[in-house]
């Protein structure tokens, strides 16, 4: 699409209001609506997990009951995982990869707009279930066949959440395509691939990865609700590990798509905060791109216990994971080595992401043994793990990128009293609620029970974790206050308030219609805006030593 056909396309969608925004093919309009409906979904999974601890702060309490917390428990991580973390990462890279590549739109807006509505579609069907007679889904976020099946499950809530998660599914496929098609066909001139920035290097594999992944989700789906409607599909014990074997393929990238972008932000954050460009950042793009590749050939796993699959193989593929993620570490470190370091809300999100993504990492090489694993396996320690790289890790990671990004996107900036304070909050609550299962796995509590026994131990570590989640919850609450005061109240941001390296600062705050309006500078490198600093500081450099 040439600019001009893409300038009427954008005028046409300029309807004022709600029902503008809800149309409108900008991308950056697409971006923000897909991340404040991810934001509305991540608030209701927090009233669920809530919920839950009420449920298990004690020993045999009856807060809600059995049926109502498999309900809780299920949309809870369904909620987080295909409404939150996932589309969240999707909304950023929409939003930020056309500004950091120079373009002046996304390709096929009209197709990412639809990728909007479907997604946003499947969310509410999915949530819908609570309205059922049955009650919502409740067979957790991976549905295992035969336990999701119309015998064992029946009901149109689980119908309702096999349907929603297939159309969120499509949604989110939609818009990476268009993603990684304006990544391809849209760079800025004198933008290579090797002077792309690193959080669209990061949104780049990310995509790809739904690109691969996600339609296998959705074949998976198709299925179990053939199957749940009289298909037998998935019968016996090999129907039970081929839907693993389906499910998990999609399950383990998926991870690493509500990692990636997040990273990626982490990055940006300390590259500025540090005033340095980022640190090997060939090595960096060849392990994000490694790390993508290995992510898909782990899948499985997740199924060491089952017997139906080859541990070794993939032990040995899940283990060698470490060896990327080891780099991206060593290039955080390196970059801000020697740089002028200004700690503000968003480089201390970004270093506690790296420092609480680190536990997960490490339990997750824990669990990649199979003999460790089949003492971990269904226990809390596994809920420790994945909340570990979830949120003590991806989120922190979204919070670096809005502390971040929120100038560029508002023309506002947020409080950094509040910034520090929420994460200060968020860190003691994430660590006094998730930490413990790892002790609580250990000493043998099974994950996804609505009650347990007095049990030396288990009461004091679960009340624990339902403070955290207290805590937790309070930290959101002054994040939700910090941006409702700074859009009320606003400082002015103007429009690269932290001399950032990348292009999306070379424009005003927010950016216009067509992200640009006036010429981009020279791009020679990775950091385009830094080079042309750097350049002015040589120049004045020369300038004074002629004077002299």
């Amino acid at each position: 699409m040439s600019v001009a056909t893409e300038t009427v396309t954008v005028r046409r969608s300029g309807i004022p209001g709600w029902l503008g925004a809800a149309i409108s093919t900008d991308h950056k309009r697409i971006g923000l609506n897909v991340g404040i409906a991810s934001l509305a979904f991540f608030l209701l999974g927090g009233v669920f997990a809530l919920l839950m601890r009420a449920q298990i702060a004690q020993p045999n309490e009856h807060v809600v009951s059995d049926s109502t917390y498999n309900q809780l428990f299920s949309m809870h991580g369904s909620t987080m995982i295909y409404l939150f973390v996932t589309p969240m990462a999707v909304a950023m890279a929409v939003y930020l990869v056309p500004l950091q590549i120079g373009a002046f739109g996304i390709a096929g807006p009209r197709i990412a707009l639809s990728g909007l509505w479907v997604w946003l579609s499947g969310g509410l069907i999915m949530q819908s279930g609570w309205l059922t007679a049955d009650g919502a889904g409740r067979d957790g976020w991976f549905a295992y066949a035969p336990l999701s099946n119309g015998t064992n499950t029946p009901g149109v809530g689980q119908d309702l959440w096999v349907v929603g998660v297939i159309l969120a599914a499509a949604g989110l496929l939609l818009i990476a395509g268009c993603v990684i098609a304006t990544i391809a066909r849209r760079r800025a001139p004198g933008m290579s691939l090797l002077r792309m920035p690193v959080f669209t290097w990061t949104a780049l594999a990310s995509m790809l990865m739904v690109l691969g992944a996600f339609p296998v989700l959705i074949v998976a789906m198709t299925l179990l609700y053939i199957d749940r409607h009289g298909g037998h599909i998935f019968s016996g014990f090999n129907g039970a590990i081929d839907y693993q074997d389906l499910f998990w393929f999609f399950g383990h990238p998926v991870v690493y798509v509500m990692f990636f972008p997040y990273l990626g932000a982490a990055a940006e954050a300390i590259a500025v905060g540090s005033h340095k460009r980022w640190f090997g950042y060939v090595a960096f793009v060849a392990s994000i791109m490694t790390f993508a590749a290995l992510s898909m050939s782990v899948w499985a796993h997740h199924m060491f216990t089952t017997g139906g699959v080859t541990n070794q193989y993939f032990a040995f593929s899940s283990t060698l994971l470490a060896v990327p993620a080891g780099i991206e570490y060593f290039d955080a470190i390196a970059t801000m080595i020697g740089g002028a370091i200004v700690l503000r809300a968003s480089m201390l999100f970004a270093l506690a992401f790296f420092i609480q993504f680190l536990v997960g990492g490490l339990s997750g090489i824990f669990v990649a043994s199979p003999v460790l694993d089949y003492h971990a396996n269904d226990s809390y320690m596994i809920v420790g793990h994945f909340h570990y790289t979830l949120f003590a890790g991806s989120v922190f990671g979204f919070f670096a990128g809005v502390y971040h990004w929120f100038p560029k996107i508002t023309g506002a900036q947020l409080r950094e009293s509040l910034g520090k304070l929420h994460l200060v909050l968020l860190m003691i609550g994430t660590n006094l609620t998730f930490f413990p299962m790892f002790i609580l796995g250990e000493e043998g509590m099974p994950r996804r029970i609505s009650r347990y026994p007095t049990h030396p131990g288990w009461g004091a570590l679960n009340l624990l974790e339902s403070i955290g989640a207290g805590i937790i919850a309070l930290a959101i609450v002054v994040f939700l206050v910090n941006v409702a005061v700074s859009l009320r109240r606003r400082e002015i941001a103007g429009d690269d308030p932290w001399l950032g390296h990348t292009l999306e600062w070379a424009t005003s705050s927010p950016p216009p219609p067509h992200n640009f309006e006036r010429p981009l500078p020279p791009i020679r490198s990775y950091a385009p805006l830094l080079d042309l600093r750097h350049a002015a500081a040589d120049r004045a450099c020369r300038r004074d030593g002629a004077f002299a």
